[in-house]
Parts: structure tokens; C-alpha cells; sequence
């Protein structure tokens, strides 16, 4: 099911503590780009605290971030959306809810975790429904990859975690099977609950919010490295 269309937030509202960019090195630089990501991404050079850092591969609207962030304060989020309207709608939602302990990225994750998150440093990595990629030859295109699980591994501190949640079964499936056999540091999935709903936004995501409520199966595990 295809995402639906979001406006774009209103010029006026002042993004720059909210909204980064990251572009490869072979790209040039816009007029009107935002600031550009840190050489390392850490909490210090993001927020200027020692503060724990969850990144989150593939943000969307931005619900996981906003509602996360506020839930706990003694956390940093870090939310990076390939999409730049994503990715700055995002932000919007930041900046609105006056969020200081969370920032968007627009930009692609999997060269950023590669060359700019220190190895053992995060607290926490969240995939949250991304795109299945239908079609076999579009495969290696899914964000939970062969690489990117390796980059997660190394990004995360011992006892760190790895939320993947998606309602594609044969995603699911694969990227156990996957984890089990180049990862084993992961440990074994654990299965994590469906909680019940106080709101129509109170979701993990705006894309769980619309597969409950159309009564589609939902995947959920973590992983705790070892």
C-alpha cells in the first residue's frame, strides 16, 4: 500500500535544530540545503550531551521519533529518511512538538552508518515497516540487507538493541533467517507484544497504525547483541 501524500511544512517554521542533510561526496551541494551531517555521529556532536543514541533507518512521517522522544527524555533519536519530503515533514513534527532530543536526516543510511556512526556506539537501531521490494530483481534494495545488518551490529554496544518490525511475512522470514546466519552475535529474535492503543496516532508507526486497523498481520522482534 502505496504512502499518502504529505504536505510540505509551512516556510515560516524554523527547521535548522531539527533537519540535517547528508550527501555523498560525488554530489554538490544545494542552494537552500540544510546543515550538512557531522563528520561523526554521535550524541555529543548532535545534541552536545553524553545522552544514549537510538537511530532510526527509515522514519516516514515521523511518529516513531515524536512520540518516542517525548516517552524518553533520557534518550537521543536520530531518524533517517531517504525521502527529503519525508525527511523534512519529519522535522516539521519536531520542531512543532518542540522536540530537543531528536533530529532528522535526509540523506541515505547505509552509507552514513558505514563511514559516520562509531563502531559500538548506539544505544538502540529501529526498521520499522520499510519498503518489501516486490519484485526479486529489486531485492537488494530492502533497507534490512546483508550489509546493513552487519553495519547494525557494529554500530550497536553490547546489550544493544535492534527493533525490526514489518508486515510482510516473507520479509520477516528472510531476515531472520539472514541475521541467524551472519550475525550470530544477535543472539535469538525476541518477540515483541502489540500494544494496546490509547489514541488513533498512539501506533509505533503511521504504517502500523494503518495495518492494525485494516486487521493485517504484523511482524515484531528484536535482537539484543550478545
Amino acid at each position: 500500500m502505496p504512502r499518502s501524500p504529505i504536505r510540505a511544512p509551512k516556510p515560516s517554521l524554523d527547521l535548522s535544530g531539527h533537519l540535517l542533510i547528508f550527501r555523498s561526496p560525488i554530489e554538490s551541494p544545494q542552494a537552500g540545503d540544510p546543515d550538512p551531517v557531522p563528520e561523526t555521529l554521535t550524541s555529543e556532536s548532535l545534541f552536545q550531551n553524553q545522552l544514549p543514541l537510538e537511530i532510526e533507518v527509515g522514519s516516514g512521517k515521523g511518529l516513531f521519533l515524536t512520540s518516542e522522544s517525548a516517552r524518553n527524555p533520557d534518550h537521543n533519536y536520530l531518524g533517517i529518511e531517504i525521502i527529503h519530503k519525508y525527511a523534512k515533514h519529519s522535522a516539521a513534527r519536531l520542531a512543532r512538538a518542540g522536540r530537543t532530543n531528536a533530529k532528522m536526516v535526509s540523506g541515505n543510511a547505509e552509507p552514513l552508518f558505514s563511514n559516520h556512526v562509531p563502531a559500538g556506539s548506539l544505544e538502540a537501531v529501529h526498521v520499522y515497516f520499510p519498503d518489501p521490494w516486490w519484485k526479486k530483481r529489486h531485492r537488494k534494495r530492502r533497507v534490512v540487507n546483508q550489509r546493513s545488518i552487519q553495519n547494525f551490529l557494529t554500530a550497536l554496544r553490547p546489550g544493544g538493541r535492534f527493533h525490526f518490525w514489518t508486515d510482510v511475512l516473507d520479509y520477516f522470514e528472510s531476515t531472520i533467517e539472514l541475521i541467524a546466519e551472519i550475525a550470530p552475535e544477535f543472539g535469538v529474535p525476541i518477540p515483541e507484544e502489540k500494544q494496546l492503543s490509547t489514541h488513533d496516532l498512539d501506533y509505533r508507526t503511521h504504517f502500523e497504525r494503518r495495518s492494525r486497523k485494516n486487521q493485517i498481520p504484523v511482524y515484531r522482534v528484536r535482537y539484543e547483541k550478545k
